[in-house]
């Protein structure tokens, strides 16, 4: 039987020692049908704005991330800063927040969405104690648990929920200093915690929540008896007595005394214990997940939607990336989407160097790894609306991550305009496939090696193939992908590669190097004869804001700056799958009421036509026979 746990144990032999899961729940991760949509809004403030439903009327998003189930909404709900960041509750109280979120789901699901709560896996805010005794989460826990909701407390101490340093005193801070509360951690592998998850798990179901949306899975330097039992029976599965002397420095596993066990960490100071620890962090969080989640959350509703919330930035490895150590095999395995955030790295514009700010190699990247699953970008973009849109829908994932301004009348009729206009033209953005002939190679072997060189050249590389127009996709140098990779033309390792496939006969777009080129198959199209080659043209140029007083590119104040400037017609030369002609070509955009039909001239397997102008996305369906 296929189980995510069964892959795990293959990728690194983490589970051996887990506790077994109930067949149900196997079975529930096993036969959970795949969710493919292409439209979504999400929000963690003015989701209580009288506008909002209304304009969930206009946009039509098919999903809309909405909602807290976690540990913010246990820890933050029912205290005097519940209005505040990072929530914004519209209402106080555990039970008043909670069925405001039941009767919004309820009109959500009223106007065709599905509802995905967010779900904070282990950030909590609160102090154990206080001059008014337990605040936050540790309030929640000693006074507010409803045992008729949330079942018995696993355990009656919150203190023994928490990661803990090698002093063994609970792992704290005062960083974003939230009504003045500590944060402190959860441990994820503690099985008493991942009780409490699950518990509000069920309890955001009774809810009526479509599914989750998890984030804040990172682990700290912890030494709790859990990390501790868990990091040694990683070691000793994956390494050899022989092997963890030379190549680790442990004389003896069961006596040997961690200094640290550590999560992300400076490239420049990484060592291969270290990245063991950060790999073994990073399986172990997603059997977490797995265990949570998909096993028992789909064990609870089958077609329950789990996704996570993760960060990229521009391709931050080590350093960065919830799963840059995260083996091939089980990278997204039994996901349903994923969120990653490029944090400011694609926020704004620095045309005359060439930065067009966008995410289309972290798209392919994750489309690459993620088996052509829905996903998204969180680029903390509030300015280029469009733009942000466009490329997403250009390169298989599903707009748009978090930034959807609804409270700017010019953001807002552009959000719905354009999400209009996918949902009009549904059939070809839906579960489609790119359609290139070249892959680039993520140098995942290497991260594994702190190479952070390799990813610097593989953006060297995949930059220049960008500027010149070439269909290409992403997909990882670990042997998972071995197969797959087999199927490209061209493969991309180095620059010399690149130097081929720019010789080599290609499709061709003359285009300048602010619009990028992409090309995707429909879903019901047949894999070994298409009958449909959609392009898609994204075009990056605009008059930007004046910089920062520092002289930095600005991000803009909304879409006021946006201010994107028109492209020119773009002659197009396209290879046809073998077999094919051509019936018709139309163009569409946004910006258009309808199709436009196009001229084109169909010889020895290649089209060529011109896509006419457009402003910032130009769509070209080639009708095949």
């Amino acid at each position: 039987m296929r189980t995510v746990a069964l892959v795990l144990l293959v990728a690194g032999g983490l589970l051996s020692t887990a506790r077994t899961s109930c067949l149900a729940q196997e079975r529930a991760a096993d036969l959970a049908p795949r969710h493919e949509f292409t439209r979504m809004i999400a929000h963690w403030a003015e989701y209580a704005h009288p506008e909002y439903l209304n304009f969930v009327d206009d946009a039509q998003p098919e999903v809309v991330q909405l909602g807290n189930y976690g540990a913010h909404f246990y820890s933050l709900v029912h205290s005097p800063v519940y209005k505040g960041y990072p929530s914004h509750f519209p209402v106080q109280g555990i039970n008043e927040c909670g069925a405001w979120f039941e009767d919004k789901n309820r009109e959500l699901h009223k106007r065709g969405a599905k509802v995905v709560g967010h779900f904070n896996v282990e950030f909590l805010v609160g102090d154990p104690e206080s001059p008014n005794g337990p605040t936050g989460f540790f309030k929640f826990y000693n006074e507010l648990w409803d045992e008729k909701e949330l079942g018995p407390k696993p355990i009656a101490d919150p203190m023994l929920l928490l990661e803990r340093g090698k002093d063994g005193q609970p792992i704290g801070q005062k960083g974003y200093e939230i009504g003045k509360m500590r944060e402190y951690w959860a441990c994820l592998r503690n099985p008493y915690w991942q009780a409490v998850m699950k518990a509000w798990v069920k309890r955001g179901i009774d809810r009526g929540i479509d599914g989750y949306i998890a984030n804040y899975f990172y682990r700290h330097d912890c030494h709790c008896e859990h990390c501790q039992k868990s990091f040694r029976s990683y070691l000793g599965e994956r390494h050899t007595p022989e092997q963890l002397k030379t190549k680790l420095g442990i004389e003896d596993l069961k006596k040997h005394e961690f200094s640290e066990i550590v999560y992300w960490h400076k490239v420049d100071e990484s060592t291969p214990l270290r990245r063991e620890m950060l790999r073994w962090s990073q399986l172990s969080n997603k059997q977490v997940f797995d265990d949570v989640f998909i096993k028992y959350g789909r064990s609870l509703k089958k077609d329950l939607m789990v996704a996570q919330w993760n960060h990229i930035s521009n391709f931050s490895q080590v350093g960065g990336d919830e799963r840059c150590l995260l083996p091939a095999e089980v990278w997204g395995k039994g996901e349903d989407y994923l969120w990653y955030s490029m944090g400011a790295s694609g926020c704004y514009t620095d045309l005359a160097a060439g930065y067009l700010g966008e995410g289309t190699l972290q798209a392919r990247y994750i489309r690459g790894m993620f088996d052509d699953k829905p996903f998204t970008l969180g680029k903390y973009e509030s300015t280029r609306i469009r733009a942000a849109i466009s490329e997403l829908a250009a390169n298989g994932g599903a707009p748009m991550g978090f930034y959807t301004r609804f409270t700017d009348p010019l953001a807002r009729a552009e959000i719905a305009r354009y999400y209009q206009f996918m949902k009009k033209n549904d059939a070809i953005y839906k579960a489609n496939r790119s359609h290139a002939n070249t892959v680039v190679l993520f140098p995942r072997t290497q991260v594994a090696e702190a190479n952070i060189a390799a990813v610097d050249e593989f953006k060297v590389n995949a930059d220049a193939l960008l500027d010149a127009h070439v269909l290409f996709d992403i997909k990882s140098d670990e042997a998972a992908h071995a197969d797959a990779v087999k199927q490209y033309t061209h493969v991309v390792r180095n620059a010399d590669d690149v130097k081929k496939v720019l010789a080599a006969q290609r499709s061709q777009f003359k285009a300048p190097d602010t619009v990028r080129a992409s090309i995707s198959i429909p879903a019901a199209s047949p894999a070994d004869k298409p009958n449909e080659l959609t392009v898609h043209l994204v075009n990056y140029n605009r008059e930007e804001p004046p910089r920062t007083r520092d002289g930095k590119p600005s991000p803009g104040g909304g879409i006021k700056d946006e201010k994107p400037i028109a492209a020119e017609a773009i002659d197009c030369d396209i290879i046809l799958p073998a077999g094919t002609d051509v019936k018709e070509i139309v163009a569409l955009s946004p910006e258009e009421e309808s199709p436009l039909p196009l001229k084109f001239t169909a010889k020895d397997g290649r089209v060529k036509f011109t896509a006419p102008g457009f402003l910032v996305y130009r769509v070209v369906r080639i009708q095949l026979k």
